[in-house]
């Protein structure tokens, strides 16, 4: 199922009941008097925040939702049931903007539930308009019509760590050695096209498709995946050696762009606690390869940045930081 971020629909709460025109039908009492009921309320419409993050793709062909509507009043007096109301699951990270009015409801944790639109209050049954000048009064109201909106929502992932970098600085091997994520791995780039989760010891790690020059303004994979990582606690920023081989400028070149294009997102997304991982140092020749590593972490450790490397995405390379790389997180990382 293909992942969707972002979607559209229009919601509508219940229309309330009418109320009724009923008489009372008592033995020996011919003229009982009025007694029609009330309608009910109609039912209201709510978003709630799941941990499910593909529930926007189970909604992709869903335009509307509505709530039910409430049943008229009843003879006897009796009051009309009120409809039910209409539940609208999203997942946590939820942005929902009513497009009428502008209000924006953020989901940001799981079994939050919100009261976005209200139903309609039911109609009043004749009882209502008996005096001593009108003992048998025929007036009744129409139950009021529910509130309906257009509504868009837009994901934004929650994740305690987001990976990022350019494509094919191993975000995906990355997660998939730390959480068994399965995520698709190749040696071309944007073989990732969607976020994707994995979990490590309880600390929700999203691997962000890679980011190239222009993505604050949209290019490549454009600004999308941008704001998916605005709400992580830290950034891990993967730098490959392979830039260090095949780019001008080299490491800190490839670095440097993604770091001016997280600054002009900005959002709070360039004040986040960033760790540095220099990844794929396998890739260089055998007898400069300690030399090099040494130098380079100096040079990225001059940023005031946590420093870490890892050779290959095996589990012996990643276990050899990822420890530190948690209690690191644990300790600076804001709530």
């Amino acid at each position: 199922m293909a992942f969707v971020d972002e979607l559209s629909f229009h919601a509508r709460a219940g229309k309330g009941g009418d109320g009724v025109v009923r008489w009372r039908r008592e033995k020996f009492i011919p003229l009982g008097g009025p007694a029609g009921g009330d309608g009910g309320r109609g039912g209201d419409v709510y978003i709630e925040a799941a941990r499910d993050n593909q529930l926007l793709s189970q909604y992709r062909h869903v335009t509307e939702f509505t709530a039910q509507d409430a049943e008229p009043g009843g003879s006897g007096s009796l009051h009309g049931a009120n409809g039910e109301d209409k539940v609208i699951k999203l997942p946590i990270g939820s942005v929902v903007t009513n497009k009428a009015t502008g209000d924006i409801y953020n989901l940001l944790n799981e079994g939050e539930k919100i009261k976005v639109l209200s139903g309609g209050f039911g109609g009043k049954g004749n009882e209502h308009f008996k005096s001593s000048t009108n003992v048998s009064p025929v007036d009744w109201t129409p139950g009021r019509l529910g509130e309906e909106a257009d509504f868009h929502v837009e994901l934004q992932l929650i994740a305690d760590i987001g990976l990022l970098g350019l494509p094919n600085a191993g975000k995906s091997s990355l997660l998939n050695a730390l959480t068994r994520a399965r995520a698709k791995v190749g040696d071309y780039a944007f073989t990732t096209l969607d976020p994707n989760l994995g979990e490590y010891f309880g600390y929700i790690i999203a691997d962000i498709p890679g980011i190239i020059e222009g993505a604050s303004e949209g290019k490549g994979l454009g600004i999308k995946f941008l704001r998916h990582i605005s709400r992580t606690k830290a950034l891990v920023h993967l730098v490959s050696f392979e830039n260090e081989l095949a780019r001008a400028g080299g490491m800190m070149s490839a670095y440097t762009e993604i770091r001016n294009e997280v600054q002009k997102y900005g959002n709070g997304l360039d004040e986040k606690e960033e760790i540095i991982l220099l990844s794929k140092s396998d890739v260089l020749p055998d007898d400069v390869r300690d030399e090099v590593i040494s130098k380079k972490v100096k040079e990225f450790e001059k940023l005031g940045k946590k420093v870490f490397t890892v050779t290959l995405f095996d589990d012996a390379s990643v276990k050899a930081f990822s420890d530190e790389l948690i209690q690191y997180i644990q300790s600076n990382t804001k709530a």
